[in-house]
């Protein structure tokens, strides 16, 4: 165990550098005062956060990011939500494949999802871009709903509601008095980590979106394809401390290691 120690730790440290150095490269440019994306930086300058921040294209697209992943991370959770309860809670013949097939979306590529929601939904039901993509969306983030609020679940103490049934508390009851109370910190990460990844999804939103609803990370995307000024590394930069500061007001609040330390139990 001692000699495998140092090896852990070497790689540990490989993966964080391999995450962390491109991230710094990214964020020391988008203070540039150059034209181009180049690194080192030339010089120190604030203007393409000024030039991001006045971009109509990319403010339409982040107002549409942020509405598609709110709609789906709350559809994610009125559906994750109950299904987490009978699989845990109730009665529910097979569990296992129930919750594999809700654990699905985690190993089919997103890819093979949205050509399968454009097939039978677009072209087959003649469906609208809007409803589709939300419910790609949706579907991908409905592993996030049942897992993490499953790993909650199992962390609390079945006999609390018990309790509460065997003095009397209507099952209703004893949902918003007892189970709903244990499960707000699964539901609250769980919504939190599902909206970040609705909002950061680009394979699923490049093939199912419309010219009229565009996301900020597909717009993203295309400007690159047509500019090489540091603007989109200064849009990538708010993003990156968008999530940041929700990562910290989640781990203040709720804690994420409390809450993820269930879900291998």
């Amino acid at each position: 165990m001692k000699t495998s120690r140092p090896v852990a730790a070497s790689l540990a440290v490989a993966g964080y550098i391999i995450m962390i150095v491109p991230i710094l490269f990214v964020v020391a440019t988008a203070f540039t005062g150059g034209r181009t994306l180049r690194f080192p930086p030339e010089g120190f300058s604030l203007q393409w956060f000024e030039a991001a921040l006045n971009y109509d294209p990319f403010i339409s697209a982040l107002l549409s990011s942020l509405q598609l992943a709110l709609i789906a991370t709350v559809l994610a959770l009125l559906i994750g939500v109950p299904v987490t309860l009978a699989i845990h809670r109730g009665r529910l013949p097979g569990k296992g494949l129930v919750e594999g097939l809700f654990l699905s979306p985690l190993i089919v590529p997103e890819l093979v999802v949205g050509l399968a929601l454009y097939q039978q939904l677009m072209i087959g039901l003649r469906l609208d871009n809007f409803p589709v993509l939300l419910i790609g969306h949706t579907v991908l983030m409905l592993p996030y709903a049942v897992r993490v609020t499953g790993a909650s679940l199992a962390l609390a103490d079945p006999g609390i509601e018990e309790a509460a049934r065997g003095l009397g508390a209507s099952p209703l009851r004893a949902f918003f008095s007892v189970t709903l109370p244990l499960l707000r910190p699964g539901i609250f990460s769980a919504g939190l980590l599902s909206f970040v990844t609705s909002f950061n999804n680009v394979p699923l939103s490049l093939l199912l979106q419309s010219r009229d609803f565009r996301t900020l990370p597909v717009t993203m995307l295309d400007y690159v394809q047509q500019s090489y000024d540091p603007m989109v590394a200064a849009t990538s930069t708010i993003i990156l401390a968008g999530t940041v500061v929700i990562a910290v007001i989640a781990e203040r609040t709720v804690g994420f290691a409390r809450i993820f330390g269930g879900i291998n139990r």
